[in-house]
């Protein structure tokens, strides 16, 4: 069996990736420190795979974990926009050192496959939508620390098709777009939805329920429930073409302010939206073009109201998960 590293393979995506990977025969490493990864999301698979709890940030234990690979999927960073603002220099440093290891590691070892999830934060604001892979990346204001996990990404990207140019068999990078499910953290805006939406129903008992936002809620996205994305994301790897980059993702546009209602509608009300204030950096719309990925044969197929209502119902039984984690 072909032999592949994954590094953050207990997150969110990675161990969907995992277990997409299992599913079509790949012999699995994992290599994660579990500090936003829980080895839960593995759970049924674990005896199925080696698991090397460890930082990319640490040399030694990427080459070890590294050698005897095929390929390396490259996924661990810190995702999470409160991360993004509270611990910039921490998310680029695990950003950059965590990619310029694994690509040390890999060209030493002789890795046939070098694969990057990126994101789509890359492009920020982007200058047509939907937006395809020729887009121009950038990061718009390197004082903003927003733009630190943008920034690594960004980085990232340069050296894995720097570096891998003529030297790996195939380099391939994925960007995802706003990919959600059960489980896929706490810092993001569907599980904060799910629970604020879930307090708001308890304190108010009668009519609808009042939901203050950040911004007008006009603000738009392209939400991929993760089975869509796995599907999309193993096409790109294992069918891509050396030396490119897919936008996997749902080509259908949601505005902020219409999740705000789906997510209050799970629990059986309205919602009364109330803006507030934006961010600053917020991107007013990303829908991403995935026609290129859409070539291999990708489909997404998940309704958004389904993958939605899946998603809400695990947080809302699962809060305390969050208090434990937190402690």
């Amino acid at each position: 069996m072909p032999k592949v590293l994954v590094t953050g393979g207990s997150g969110f995506i990675g161990a969907a990736l995992v277990r997409g990977l299992l599913a079509k025969g790949w012999d699995v490493r994992c290599l994660d420190d579990n500090s936003r990864g829980n080895p839960r999301r593995l759970a049924g698979v674990m005896d199925d795979l080696e698991f090397v709890q460890g930082d990319v940030r640490d040399a030694e234990v990427v080459d070890r974990a590294t050698k005897g690979m095929d390929a390396v999927a490259h996924l661990a960073f810190i995702n999470g926009t409160e991360f993004f603002y509270n611990k910039p220099a921490l998310v680029l440093e695990v950003g950059v050192k965590g990619a310029l290891n694994t690509l040390d590691s890999a060209l030493k070892h002789g890795v046939g496959q070098y694969w990057l999830m990126s994101s789509s934060e890359v492009y920020q604001t982007p200058p047509v939508v939907p937006t395809d892979e020729s887009v121009p990346f950038y990061s718009p204001d390197p004082l903003n620390p927003r733009y630190s996990y943008g920034g690594g990404k960004l980085i990232s990207e340069l050296l894995a098709v720097n570096y891998g140019r003529g030297k790996f068999e195939k380099t391939v990078i994925v960007r995802p777009h706003n990919v959600y499910g059960p489980d896929m953290g706490w810092e993001h805006v569907l599980p904060q939805f799910a629970l604020r939406a879930k307090a708001a129903v308890a304190s108010q008992p009668e009519g609808s329920v009042r939901f203050p936002i950040q911004g007008d809620g006009s603000q738009t996205r392209a939400f991929c429930h993760i089975d869509d994305f796995t599907e999309g994301c193993l096409l790109a790897y294992l069918a891509g073409d050396d030396q490119n980059i897919y936008h996997v993702g749902t080509p259908i546009e949601t505005t902020i302010r219409e999740l705000a209602e789906l997510v209050v509608r799970c629990f059986g009300r309205d919602a009364l939206i109330q803006p507030g204030a934006e961010p600053p950096g917020a991107t007013p719309r990303r829908v991403p073009d995935v026609s290129k990925v859409g070539r291999l044969g990708y489909v997404p197929k998940v309704s958004l109201e389904n993958g939605v209502r899946a998603t809400v119902e695990w947080y809302a039984a699962n809060e305390g998960l969050m208090r434990a984690t937190s402690q």
